[in-house]
């Protein structure tokens, strides 16, 4: 069925006798309301009555007015503000009443007139005026008069060079065709700006105003050229056949009069829309409030526009939705309504399935979205998504797309459906955080759970889980249990807040209960004490960690350790639970010293790590090594550890470099370097103790540690090697007067490295002593060689002199000078 922008009404037909053919022809018309005017070729005024839109009887006659003598009339305006026609024939301007058709008695004529123009706004004045717009057959000028009820004034005129053979007002703009070009005046500042050419004759120069400041006109080449009132076009042109008669504007439609046609174009988009073919003959051309008048030299037709409604709901049925919503969408910018807000939603989400059904993706999203479409009307056409709706969903646009169901298009096709089914996961994650999105979140998430199970999405159906989601669990978990998306499910029981469930379900696949094809035994273990650290519910925590720590106490014990500080379990009852694990225990307690800064449990770490380097066998000696290296610092650095109760838990063991440290921690230095030296054969260990200790008490106390180790060493022939290296390694710290400690059968040769060094640091600080001394008297002779120029320097004091330490008088016979001559109290030097 072809679109129609308009409907055709046969409303007069113009009866004469075969005397009077030709000489009552119909020359002009004017519409106001109900009322029609008809200028005949012998000039002659006709009043009509026209009937309602909806009544199928004919107009009703009215006043006839004889003008006078044969001169046909030319052009007809209402002016309802007053009262009045104004009627062009004769070479002037007549007034009529509007009712009576009797000439207004007070007004005169006025002469030489080619054409007017009525302006579409009153002048503010009292009694009121409107001003028209007159175009002389003998001047140049245009006249802008004043008119009134009961006469005119010539208020303004605009000069031009040619004369006028068409013109069209809009506001205060005149655009104007004179026999080879297009002008814009201005009827204000009397202004002229020139458009462009053309080359039609008198009849096809034509100018119409399209409303808002701008004029279509008749321009070269066949096209019709929209300009605005600052000579600027904004729209592309219309493009219609040489030889147009009239023209009028319908917004949103411009009427085309041809000589044997009747074309209809649109104003948004410049394209032909219908054509009425049955109007051959026709002469003239008025548009009226909700349509045009077209007439013949007898007959005149009548077109309505259809309802917008009407015609958008022709455009959509034809699936021409893209004419649609621009009409739409220029119906709103020129004359804003908020009743068409629904209509334009409906249309809009029409487009987005035509484009939907064409695999035009992105531009189908983009209008769903625009025209706010509930998100099940989609979900709904897939046919394996209909369990995802509740029974309360009732469908809108189902009557217009059940028969294209996508089953049948896929059938076959498996590429189609797997771009359909990419189109709806982008979709509805588009949707999800919006308002109508969220007004049916369950329906929403279930559909995408459902099409990221098919699709094997792990990563985008994770996601989903993991964040807030309104999945039905009725509906859901049966889904994920049946693809064996375990690890999935406890998301979603974790995001539902059934954190008991969840962590049931992640054991279960941990310990192989559970086979999920998206995750391994141990990716599933980290979650599970990621997801116990920030747990809340502390039930399910302390059900769950002893499970996590038998699996390994390294990870498991960051069930404790990586919570947040505010939800940190009761320290007690967690060292209690770790007692059977002994490198969870370690690694706890360290946590508790270091992030929490509780100095009570440093004796506490000491023995765990007694513990567990006890407990390590030599296959894992790197670790033991590491353990053994943390617990000598602990030992060396903290203030906090019970010296007494750690050297009971050692004394027995193997430690014997832990023993030392805790002994040299009493001062029982000797004995720690007796116990380096006698139980651990390793020389360097000894000389590193005293070195540490030395830094843990005074620099002083290095070389009695050092005299102490090398008695030790010379209290043996076995250590005689381990006392020269001691010697040969600290020549500085110990100095040639340790010498009487040597056994006499020494050679200076086994020695002599160590005297070497020792004689240099001895010579080094005796240089430096007398380096120092030398300093210290040049200090002195300087500050002797100041106080003896100041001496010989003469001062005088007079009354009112003051101290400029304290300011106040120098009132004494002693006092002082600064370097400045300055003069001071001596107490206030």
């Amino acid at each position: 069925m072809a679109f129609k922008a308009f409907t055709q009404t046969h409303v007069y037909e113009r009866r004469a006798g075969l005397k009077e053919k030709g000489k009552s022809s119909i020359q002009c018309l004017e519409c106001f309301g109900q009322n029609m005017y008809i200028g005949t070729r012998d000039a002659t005024v006709r009043h009509l009555l026209l009937p309602a839109r909806s009544d199928t009887r004919p107009p009703r006659e009215g006043r006839v007015r004889k003008l006078g003598s044969s001169s046909p009339v030319v052009q007809i305006r209402a002016i309802p503000l007053l009262n009045h026609l104004l009627i062009l024939w004769d070479g002037s301007i007549t007034a009529l009443n509007m009712f009576s058709l009797e000439p207004v008695q007070a007004w005169r004529r006025v002469q030489h007139v080619s054409a007017f123009e009525v302006c579409d706004s009153s002048l503010i004045s009292q009694p009121p005026r409107v001003q028209v717009a007159v175009s002389s057959s003998r001047k140049r000028p245009i006249r802008i008069l004043a008119v009134g009820v009961d006469g005119w004034d010539v208020v303004k005129e605009v000069p031009l060079f040619q004369e006028v053979v068409a013109m069209a007002v809009d506001g205060g703009c005149l655009c104007v065709a004179t026999s080879d070009k297009y002008l814009l005046c201005n009827m204000a500042t009397g202004g002229t700006e020139e458009l462009f050419p053309h080359n039609h004759s008198r009849q096809g120069a034509i100018v119409a105003s399209i409303g808002c400041g701008e004029f279509l006109l008749n321009g070269p080449g066949s096209l019709g050229m929209f300009v605005m009132k600052t000579g600027v076009c904004q729209r592309p042109p219309l493009q219609w056949p040489e030889e147009v008669l009239a023209v009028a504007v319908c917004f949103p439609y411009i009427l085309s009069l041809q000589p044997r046609a009747l074309c209809i174009y649109s104003a948004l988009d410049q394209q032909l829309k219908q054509t009425l073919v049955s109007l051959s003959g026709a002469q003239a051309l008025h548009a009226t409030a909700d349509g045009a008048l077209v007439c013949t030299d007898r007959d005149i037709f009548i077109l309505h526009l259809v309802p917008l409604e009407e015609q958008i709901q022709s455009l959509v049925g034809q699936e021409r939705v893209e004419e649609a919503l621009t009409l739409l969408n220029g119906l709103q910018s020129f004359r804003p309504c908020d009743s068409h807000k629904e209509l334009h939603k409906a249309v809009t989400c029409r487009a987005g399935f035509v484009h939907f059904y064409q695999e035009d993706f992105s531009e189908a999203a983009d209008l769903f979205i625009k025209g706010e479409l509930d998100p099940r009307e989609v979900i709904r056409l897939y046919p394996n998504m209909e369990s995802c709706l509740g029974e309360d969903f009732e469908c809108v646009h189902g009557h217009q797309d059940k028969a294209r169901c996508l089953h049948a298009l896929w059938c076959g096709d498996t590429n189609m459906f797997h771009r359909y089914r990419a189109f709806l996961g982008d979709f509805l994650s588009a949707v999800r955080g919006t308002e109508h999105g969220l007004l049916c979140g369950k329906e929403v998430d279930c559909a995408l759970l459902r099409l990221y199970v098919e699709q094997e999405d792990t990563e985008r159906l994770e996601r989903l889980m993991a964040s807030p989601n309104a999945c039905s669990l009725a509906h859901c978990v049966p889904l994920l249990e049946q693809n064996s998306r375990y690890f999935a499910l406890g998301l979603l029981y974790l995001s539902h807040g059934l954190q008991m469930d969840a962590i049931k379900t992640w054991v279960q696949i941990a310990d192989g209960v559970l086979k999920d094809p998206s995750h391994s035994a141990p990716d599933v273990y980290g979650q599970i004490v990621r997801s116990l650290s920030q747990m809340k519910d502390k039930d399910t925590v302390w059900t769950f960690a002893d499970w996590a720590l038998q699996r390994n106490q390294e990870i498991g014990v960051q069930v404790f350790t990586q919570c947040p500080q505010e939800d940190c379990l009761e320290t007690q009852h967690v060292l209690t639970l770790l007692r059977t694990y002994p490198l969870a225990l370690v690694l706890y307690l360290e946590f508790l010293i270091e992030h929490l800064k509780e100095r009570r449990h440093h004796t506490s770490l000491a023995m765990a790590y007694v513990t567990l380097i006890l407990q390590q066998g030599e296959e894992m000696k790197s670790f033991r090594e590491d353990t053994r290296g943390k617990l000598q610092r602990l030992l060396w650095d903290s203030d906090f550890v019970d010296v007494t109760a750690v050297y009971e838990r050692v004394k027995t063991t193997t430690l014997h470099l832990e023993k030392a440290i805790l002994l040299g921690r009493t001062g029982e230095h000797l004995q720690a370097l007796q116990l380096l030296v006698h139980h651990t054969g390793d020389p360097q260990l000894a000389e590193a103790y005293c070195h540490q200790a030395a830094q843990v008490q005074d620099s002083q106390s290095r070389k009695a540690l050092l005299i102490n180790l090398l008695q030790i060493y010379l209290s043996s022939e076995e250590l005689t090697n381990a006392a020269v290296d001691l010697l040969n390694n600290n020549p500085q710290a110990l100095a040639a007067e340790i010498l009487h400690f040597l056994p006499e059968s020494w050679s200076v040769g086994l020695v002599s490295r160590f005297l070497i060094g020792s004689l240099r640091e001895t010579f080094h600080r005796g240089r430096m002593v007398k380096v120092q001394k030398a300093l210290a008297q040049a200090e002195l002779l300087r500050h002797k060689v100041t106080w003896m120029q100041a001496s010989r320097t003469k001062f005088s004091v007079v009354k009112g002199q003051v101290c400029v330490i304290c300011q106040t008088d120098l009132a004494q016979s002693r006092f002082a000078v600064n370097l400045y001559g300055e003069p001071m109290h001596s107490s206030c030097i």
